[in-house]
């Protein structure tokens, strides 16, 4: 069953929105990773911003249903739109439909944040941005799982790694479509998603489990998900 704040245009292009219930904020985790206990002097102030947060919160998210149409050793043609990359081609080998997307906070979360006046404010009204974004991001890929009916998917995110850069946000905007008129969201001249708190990716299925943190090799990186195999590229990847 999808939430009421999912609103589809069509099959193939899908905007939601997630606002009031669907934003969650776990206030343990939240304490855990700003390192700050419930009886601290601290904690009311946090759940305080947290409050506030949801009721600003208004996540935006885009994604197509697209297909693979042709694979080279180091590129995937998606709906026409190419993309260079040796490990996207390998893991997309035995995929034939995949799932583009885009997700953002939007501008009202953001300039919540950055008008915080105390400094310490700021960094925890940006922290609490950044799992509003987490979080919605995972029960997006759940609902999306189930809607679909995957019951194995994987994720792959250019800028993540050296063999798919960021300049790949060009042709993974010009998939899904007009982006910024969707969910408000576009690319500067570096590639960079605007507003910042924003996540884009493909979404697909896959036997098996992949992380992009596998190819990674940065230390003490807060959102690793899996250890870096220094010897992966070599086994599976290279040509």
């Amino acid at each position: 069953m999808f939430p009421d704040s999912w609103k589809g245009s069509d099959i193939m292009i899908t905007k939601l929105v997630y606002e009031g219930d669907s934003i969650t904020i776990d206030m343990e985790q939240l304490c855990k990773v700003l390192r700050v206990k419930a009886e601290s002097p601290h904690f009311a102030g946090i759940q305080e911003l947290a409050l506030a947060a949801r009721k600003i919160a208004t996540v935006k998210a885009v994604y197509k249903v697209a297909f693979v149409e042709a694979k080279s050793e180091s590129s995937v043609t998606i709906d026409d739109i190419t993309f260079t990359s040796r490990v996207l081609s390998v893991n997309l080998a035995d995929t034939y439909r995949v799932f583009p997307y885009v997700i953002t906070c939007g501008e009202e979360l953001a300039a919540w944040a950055k008008n915080q006046q105390d400094m310490l404010d700021n960094y925890y009204a940006d922290t609490i941005t950044e799992m509003i974004l987490k979080n919605t991001r995972q029960t997006f890929f759940e609902q999306l799982d189930e809607h679909w009916g995957l019951e194995s998917t994987a994720n792959m995110n250019p800028g993540s790694l050296a063999d798919w850069p960021i300049t790949e946000q060009r042709p993974l905007f010009k998939l899904i479509g007009d982006v910024e008129a969707l969910i408000g969201v576009r690319l500067n001249e570096s590639c960079l998603m605007v507003p910042i708190k924003s996540v884009s990716g493909i979404h697909f299925p896959k036997q098996g489990s992949w992380e992009n943190c596998q190819l990674c090799p940065r230390e003490n990186c807060p959102g690793r998900k899996a250890p870096y195999d220094e010897h992966l590229f070599e086994e599976k990847f290279k040509l």
